[in-house]
């Protein structure tokens, strides 16, 4: 049965500024209007959290709040309660815009492209955030933006690997140990997570080159996340997730909750709950680290910490 967290309120009428600030916050959580003054959240911590919030606030102003819980208890019911939350509309003005954006991607440049796609994802973030019921417009608009972000990368991320059509095949671990492993310098999310994968789970003696180019792998060495690499992207799969199967390693919860994290900070897509914490940390790690290496020394220690976590999570 639906449970609803509701506000009832009435505002202080000649308080202009309190009126907008209890507007701007009920829109922010994303509230359904019932009725004029009666404002509903799908029932949880964070519906709680907010309706109290505002409550408070009006309350302070003068004003009167009070919080009840609903029941729905019909059908006919519930899928009215749904209709409060479409979100339709909103997700169909986010694909105009990436539409949009698209089209003017080439022209407007790299700096002008990343800004506009940064500010789209953090759209489609804050819309996901208030999409109570997901369905297939928020499916549309998610690879809508994922689209966005390939041609982005075609056009502006030089060096970043195209996808590759081939065929996964299981590897011999025995292969794949006390290897060179090497990559492009400067390492990001994907490389820097594939290169833990590697030294945690396929070769702990693993030792890393960082390549200038792709053209200068070492003999014997072992080239990954790179156009022609052994190990790279292969259809809607990043490297980490490559390395994962190809290894045998797709069975593990842990990993592929760190996975889905590399994946949507990578490429796009689904976003995953912890990626943007992973993605600022390894951005204060980017900024102090003196090398790739020293990089990777840190990016170790915090992948080894989100694992953890993951696994005493499951």
């Amino acid at each position: 049965m639906t449970v609803l967290d509701a506000l009832i309120l009435s505002l202080p009428a000649r308080d202009s500024t309190v009126r907008m600030r209890a507007w701007r916050a009920l829109k922010d959580a994303g509230c359904g209007v019932l009725r004029d003054g009666v404002y509903v959240l799908p029932a949880s911590e964070a519906a709680s959290a907010a309706l109290e919030k505002v409550e408070s606030g009006i309350r302070a102003s003068g004003g009167f709040a009070v919080r009840v819980e609903m029941h729905f208890k019909s059908d006919e019911q519930q899928e009215q309660l749904r209709g409060l939350f479409d979100r339709g509309r909103e997700y169909a003005a986010l694909r105009d815009q990436i539409k949009a954006a698209r089209a003017s991607l080439r022209r407007l440049g790299p700096r002008k492209a990343k800004t506009g796609l940064d500010r789209l994802r953090r759209e489609a973030d804050r819309l996901a955030a208030i999409d109570f019921y997901p369905g297939a417009a928020k499916s549309q608009a998610t690879d809508a933006l994922a689209a966005l972000q390939r041609d982005f990368r075609e056009t502006y991320a030089r060096g970043e690997p195209r996808i590759s059509r081939r065929r996964l095949r299981p590897a011999d671990r025995a292969r794949y140990q006390s290897r060179v492993w090497a990559t492009r310098k400067d390492p990001w999310v994907d490389r820097l997570a594939s290169a833990w994968l590697i030294k945690r789970f396929i070769d702990p003696a693993a030792k890393f080159a960082w390549l200038d180019r792709p053209s200068s792998l070492p003999r014997n060495a072992v080239g990954y996340d790179f156009d022609g690499a052994e190990f790279t992207h292969v259809g809607n799969r990043v490297t980490f997730e490559v390395l994962m199967e190809i290894f045998a390693l797709d069975g593990d919860p842990a990993l592929a909750a760190i996975g889905a994290c590399v994946h949507f900070l990578d490429v796009g897509g689904n976003s995953a709950a912890d990626a943007k914490g992973l993605e600022t940390v390894l951005k204060g790690v980017k900024e102090k680290a003196r090398s790739d290496d020293a990089m990777l020394g840190e990016a170790m220690r915090i992948f080894d910490h989100f694992y953890s976590a993951y696994t005493e999570r499951k």
